[in-house]
């Protein structure tokens, strides 16, 4: 059944909204995806604050129009699944984990920084560790130093107590 024109034109902006504060545009096509395969996408996207959606392509490619998005109109053919995240990986990362669970899941193209990904590059940023990885990490490396001088000052009071009472 068709939209009419003011259904249309709804669902752009509603489009539009979903991906206005993204970082990165990721597509897939998800041809022969089982109904329980694409529900388990759809959740691990919402887990991960993914806008993951079954669109129709010529109403996304009216919605990137004029975007940093927009060079991903030409692949934008064929039944795709959009994957759209304000952190930089995550659209990428849910996709492409995905895509090795269930081949019917190809990722195709994505967009990143107005920059146009093929499979290859979006699978490279996919693998980047997320923003809160980063974040432990830095916070890890920050701590050594300080909870190696707190192990120190505590060895450093046991000996002192150990010849205090001997």
């Amino acid at each position: 059944m068709s939209l009419n024109i003011e259904a249309k034109k709804a669902t752009v902006e509603g489009i539009a909204a979903g991906i206005a504060n993204a970082q990165t545009l990721v597509i897939a096509e998800y041809r022969g995806i089982s109904v329980s395969n694409l529900t388990e996408l759809r959740a691990n996207a919402r887990k991960e604050g993914v806008y993951l959606h079954v669109l129709k392509n010529t109403l996304v490619r009216r919605a990137v129009e004029g975007t940093s998005f927009a060079a991903l109109a030409d692949q934008m053919v064929g039944p795709l699944i959009y994957s759209a995240s304000e952190d930089a990986v995550a659209a990428a990362k849910v996709l492409h984990q995905f895509s090795k669970k269930d081949d019917k899941i190809v990722v195709k193209a994505g967009v990143y920084n107005g920059d146009l990904l093929d499979a290859a590059q979006v699978a490279e940023l996919a693998s980047i560790p997320s923003q809160e990885e980063l974040l432990a990490k830095l916070l890890g490396v920050m701590q050594a130093p300080v909870s190696g001088f707190a192990r120190a000052l505590a060895a450093l009071a046991a000996k002192n107590a150990e010849t205090e009472a001997a």
